[in-house]
């Protein structure tokens, strides 16, 4: 069986990225799909960049100014009309084969959610590069995002993710979460009895944020995110979603030490020395060039850092202050 798909993809004032993806989706190998664009920017940047691609893509472009990011999503699944609703990030770029992937796989195991990994292309910023790898080496937590396998039950990301619309339906869509909502929708689906794969042929190019300072905004967010996840559901932190945190506090008595117990700092300072090797020499096996090995290095803290102090700090702030605030998106990381 071939099946159609809703391709959904929501955006805020970022005309170029848009442009990009759609160049993309023009090129696919399989055609049965339709493009569905929630645009929640302030102005019509976007629905000027995307005009040029109306007769060229089954195009429907939706606009509400400042249209939450649940929201959007959700907006655009109640226009679909496809089989399998699948939500792609308005910074990644599909290779030609992405839709064949998907629906060979499916037509061999039909599941009701899917999700796939994402990967670095050569037109990436360094930094860009630098945060990929961050994000899907295995020698940081984002090999759980690669093509690694999670550990435990995979959960589809909102970058590449695929659902069943009727499944969809079913559990009433994104829950209106700013952060994490897409593990928190994967989450419910499971609970709800769907079949979940990840389909390893099925990646994307994902560019990510485009300096070190926002992508430690977002990972701080992402750390925050998984306690709301936890209280939500009880069981969304594993030892996987502690190790940011346990890094943070290492590194915290590692400094300490250098005052109370100078020669437990030098075998701290001579893991971090051996730690940092093992990632750099990784990055520079991968990345060929030094300069984009150090970035790598230095995307990986970011990430382990801000993750970690996100977490430390909403677990402060939801289980001793008492707080019922949600996480809120960065403003930063949406420019």
């Amino acid at each position: 069986m071939s099946y159609t798909y809703s391709l959904i993809i929501p955006t805020y004032n970022r005309p170029d990225e848009v442009s990009e993806l759609l160049d993309s989706l023009e090129n696919q190998t399989y055609q049965n799909f339709e493009v569905i664009i929630a645009d929640g920017s302030p102005g019509s940047l976007v629905k000027d960049a995307i005009t040029k691609y109306q007769h060229k893509l089954n195009l429907i472009y939706l606009y509400e100014k400042n249209l939450g990011i649940s929201e959007s999503r959700n907006w655009g699944a109640s226009k679909a009309s496809g089989h399998y609703l699948v939500f792609l990030d308005s910074d990644c770029i599909t290779p030609p084969e992405y839709l064949h992937a998907v629906n060979e796989f499916l037509k061999k195991n039909p599941v009701e959610v899917f999700g796939g990994p994402d990967a670095m292309h050569e037109s990436f910023s360094p930094v860009q590069k630098a945060i990929s790898y961050a994000m899907t080496s295995p020698f940081t937590t984002g090999g759980i995002r690669g093509r690694k396998k999670h550990m435990g039950k995979f959960q589809p990301r909102s970058f590449n993710m695929g659902v069943l619309r009727e499944a969809f339906i079913k559990v009433n869509g994104f829950s209106g979460l700013k952060v994490s909502e897409d593990i928190d929708l994967s989450m419910r689906l499971d609970k709800a009895g769907y079949r979940t794969a990840l389909i390893t042929d099925a990646f994307v190019y994902h560019k990510r944020r485009s300096t070190l300072y926002k992508f430690y905004k977002q990972t701080n967010s992402f750390g925050r995110g998984r306690v709301d996840l936890f209280l939500r559901h009880g069981n969304a932190i594993r030892v996987v979603h502690l190790l940011p945190s346990l890094f943070l506090l290492y590194n915290i008595a590692g400094i300490v030490s250098l005052l109370l117990a100078p020669k437990l700092f030098l075998l701290y300072a001579a893991s971090i020395v051996m730690y940092s090797l093992l990632l750099f020499t990784h990055a520079l096996y991968l990345l060929k060039k030094p300069k984009l090995a150090f970035l790598a290095l230095a995307a990986s803290f970011v990430m382990l850092l801000g993750y970690g102090s996100g977490m430390i700090s909403n677990l402060f702030a939801r289980l001793i202050a008492g707080s019922s605030k949600t996480t809120e998106k960065p403003a930063i990381t949406r420019e």
